[in-house]
Parts: structure tokens; C-alpha cells; sequence
């Protein structure tokens, strides 16, 4: 029942504090029907594709979005790509590739667990970087539910931690997250502007981060290194892997689809460029490429292989929250935020970077930062338009929406691909407060260092 009255209550109050904002009565139903998918998922997690199903089916029922925009802001390349990386981890699960890949780094930090955690905190980050989020977070979390089931451990503080430092390692290259990609196409960044101004304040955050978390989880990281410490020795590990090789088949076909995915993911732009083909193309491509491999490998399992690892649950999720959000700029409620922004600021740059920076994080705390970068696109785009200098609002943007993804768990994609994982293999759920009480001592930290760097800055990028 409470959970009830505080959905009921957050729903009002959100209408009635966007009518302050100036808009019209449609804009205020849409505002609505958003606000009851959001608050859905918000205050009923397990019933949150219901409330998505509802939601968008109010908005269509009161006209207040088309079925062609549903389906143009409903993300389907973003479905794609992950129905396409779902199925090849999935084969790689089941050939049970991590399973090698977690006895290989248990060798490499000698059975110890606490180097093991931030080994996998520090390749989380990296391939956040190298490849995106999404991918990131399907290689490294199955990785980590492999350890924390060997051991019977609790998984959720791990999975928090793996999630924590993926977000971080997104915000560091141009194709580390899908914000990175869409900021970079409607900015003209290119990839060496993200290693100038972005990369290294990611760096920063990470070494912030994994003091954070081994502080606030110690309790399951000794769990981890005492667990480590009273099971076989890294002799019988070695003895294990080296029988491995010859017994296990499928670990040496795993290894190489997993490595031509990461590689034609990273290289992706070279080989648009070499092709002739639009930007971002190979990024869908790559991930259909290596589904289409693996049900060739899988043979006669490959329905089971569709049908079992794919998680069409949160898939569907996606789709609709995507469509739901796309109503606001269809209804021009964007434009009437970029204006009420600028106002505030008084067209004061320091300002005006703050107010983009942690307005962007608070959307992305709410509907996911893809979602939230989407929405705020046209807002700096409409400002740059007026003759504001727009390039420090890019990467105020870029860390406001991948830092502050941290904060909750629909904060960022890679946060309700964890949950989902976590959820579907009946490992445990994680309770949006649960989430939060961590998210909040990674990501407000974080951003406020991302802040300071960017401020300190300033004159070098108006330059």
C-alpha cells in the first residue's frame, strides 16, 4: 500500500511542478504518461514492463504521439546490437568460457581476492573504454557471477562494483557508450577530443571509485579473499587449466569468436571508412555478425541459444521506456526546457555547464542516460543556436549523464542489462534503495571531481 500512495504522490507531483515550466496541457499529459512508466519502475521494479506497456499505450490512445514516432525513438538499432551480444555471450557461457577466463586470473593474482576484484573493477573499465558499456557489462558481469558462484557468495555487491566502474570507463572514449557516440555525431567531437578532455578525468574517477567501493563492501571482498584463500591451490588450477586445453573444444573456438567481436568492435570506424559506410554501421554489424557465428556454432541448440540467454524482458523494457521518452521531444517539451535553462543561467558559461551537467545527471538518474543525452541533445543544440559557445556543454553532458548513471539502478543501459542477469538467472534482485545507498557515495563524488577538472579548464575550451 505504501508503495502505491508514493507512486500515486510522485506521479502528481511531477505533473504539477512541470506545469510551472510553462507548458501546454498536452505537454502535461505526456509528462504524465511518462511519469507513470517511470514511477512504475521506480516503486514496482518486477512489474515494470506493465507500467512501460501502459504507459506508452496511454500516450498512443490520447494522441499524444503516433505509431511511426513510437517506433522511430523506440531504439531498435540499441535492441539490435544488444539481442546480438546477448546471444554471443551466451554462447560463450556455454561453452564455458569465463569459466577459463576466471581460472586464468585466479593464477595471475595467485588466489588472491582482493587484486582478483580490481583486476576485473580495472578490465571493466578498460573495455567500457575500448568497445561500449553494454558490451562490457555481458562479458564482465557473466565473468563475476562465475566467481561469486563458485564460491557461494552473495552477487549483488559485486555486481555493483563491476557496473560502478563500467559507467566510469564509458565516459572515456568516443565508443564507450552509446551517449559518447550520439554527442560526438551531433558535436563534431572526434576521438582524440575524448582522450584530451574526457579520458583523463575518467581515469581520475576510477581511482576514486575503487577506494569507495572496497570501503563500503569490505564485508564481501574479505568474503571473496577468504574464500579464495581456503580453496584449491593455484597448482591444482594450473593442473585443471592445462587439461583444459586438450578437453575443452569449445574454449579455443570461444576465444576466437570473443576476440574477432571485441576487434571488430573497437575497429569499427576503420572499417566503415574502408567500405564507404555510414557512421556507427559496424557497431550493429559486428554484434549480428558474431550472433549469426555463434548459432552457426551452437547447431542444433541455436533456438535453445535465442530463446533462453537472450533477455527479452528487459529488451522490452528498453523499447518502450525509448518510445516513452521520445514522446517529450515529439511534443516540443525539449525546447521548453532549453529555454528555462538559459534563463536561470543568464547565459553565464560556468553556470549554464553546471546547470547542463547535473540537470543531465538527474535525467539520467531517472530514465537511463541514453535516454536522458537524447533529450538533452536539441536542448544544447537550440542553445549554440542562440550563440552560446556549446563545447564545454559536451562533456558537461557526457559526465553528468555517465557518472550520475551510477546513481540508480535504471541510471544507465548497462545498469538494467546487470539487473537483468542477475535476475533472470534467479541469482538475487537488487531494490532501487539498495542500489541507491551505494550509488550515491560513487557517483556524486565522482561528478563533483569531473566538475572541478572541467571548471578548472574553462578558458583552455572556449579557447
Amino acid at each position: 500500500m505504501n508503495n502505491f500512495i508514493s507512486y500515486f504522490v510522485s506521479v502528481v507531483l511531477t505533473v504539477v511542478a512541470s506545469s510551472f515550466l510553462g507548458l501546454t496541457l498536452k505537454q502535461i499529459m505526456v509528462v504524465a504518461g511518462f511519469s507513470s512508466i517511470l514511477f512504475g519502475a521506480i516503486f514496482f521494479w518486477r512489474y515494470r514492463l506493465a507500467f512501460a506497456f501502459f504507459g506508452v499505450g496511454a500516450l498512443l490512445t490520447m494522441g499524444l504521439i503516433d505509431v511511426p514516432h513510437v517506433i522511430e525513438f523506440a531504439g531498435v538499432d540499441i535492441i539490435l546490437f544488444l539481442i546480438g551480444m546477448m546471444i554471443v555471450v551466451g554462447f560463450l557461457e556455454e561453452n564455458e568460457f569465463f569459466e577459463h577466463l576466471v581460472d586464468r586470473l585466479i593464477v595471475l593474482v595467485d588466489m588472491n581476492g582482493r587484486m582478483l576484484l580490481i583486476v576485473i573493477l580495472v578490465a571493466s573499465f578498460v573495455f567500457a573504454a575500448l568497445v561500449d558499456e553494454v558490451t562490457s557489462v555481458l562479458f564482465m558481469i557473466s565473468a563475476m557471477l562465475n566467481i561469486v558462484s563458485r564460491y557461494k557468495l552473495n552477487p549483488i555487491p559485486f555486481i555493483m562494483m563491476v557496473v560502478f566502474t563500467t559507467n566510469i570507463g564509458s565516459s572515456a572514449t568516443v565508443v564507450g557508450n552509446p551517449v559518447g557516440v550520439m554527442i560526438a555525431l551531433r558535436s563534431g567531437l572526434g576521438f582524440l577530443d575524448f582522450l584530451r578532455w574526457a579520458t583523463p578525468i575518467s581515469i581520475i574517477a576510477l581511482l576514486v571509485t575503487i577506494p569507495i567501493c572496497f570501503l563500503y563492501f569490505s564485508k564481501a571482498i574479505n568474503q571473496l579473499h577468504q574464500a579464495m584463500r581456503s580453496t584449491k591451490s593455484v597448482k591444482v588450477i594450473k593442473e585443471i587449466l592445462a587439461e583444459d586445453t586438450s578437453t575443452r573444444k569449445g574454449i579455443l573456438v570461444s576465444a576466437i569468436l570473443f576476440s574477432g567481436v571485441v576487434l571488430g568492435l573497437i575497429f569499427h570506424s576503420q572499417i566503415e571508412h574502408l567500405f564507404g559506410l555510414t557512421k556507427n554501421t559496424m557497431l550493429l554489424g559486428v554484434a549480428l555478425i558474431g550472433a549469426a557465428a555463434a548459432l552457426l556454432l551452437s547447431r542444433g541448440n541455436a533456438r535453445a541459444l535465442v530463446e533462453k540467454r537472450v533477455d527479452w524482458w528487459t529488451l522490452c523494457f528498453f523499447l518502450f521506456l525509448f518510445a516513452s521518452v521520445g514522446a517529450l521531444k515529439y511534443q516540443g517539451i525539449t525546447e521548453v526546457i532549453a529555454r528555462r535553462i538559459l534563463e536561470v543561467s543568464a547565459n553565464n558559461l560556468p553556470v549554464l555547464m553546471a546547470l547542463c551537467m547535473w540537470i543531465s545527471g538527474a535525467m539520467t538518474a531517472v530514465m537511463d542516460n541514453v535516454l536522458a543525452v537524447a533529450t538533452f541533445i536539441p536542448i544544447i543544440k537550440d542553445m549554440g543556436d542562440m550563440g552560446v559557445p556549446i563545447f564545454p556543454l559536451w562533456w558537461s553532458v557526457l559526465f553528468g549523464s555517465t557518472l550520475l548513471g551510477n546513481l540508480t539502478i535504471i541510471g544507465s543501459t548497462a545498469n538494467i542489462v546487470a539487473v537483468g542477469m542477475l535476475e533472470r538467472r534467479k541469482l538475487g534482485a537488487i531494490g532501487f534503495l539498495e542500489w541507491l545507498k551505494a550509488g550515491v557515495l560513487v557517483a556524486i563524488p565522482t561528478l563533483l571531481i569531473a566538475h572541478l577538472l572541467l571548471f578548472l579548464q574553462l578558458k583552455w575550451m572556449i579557447r
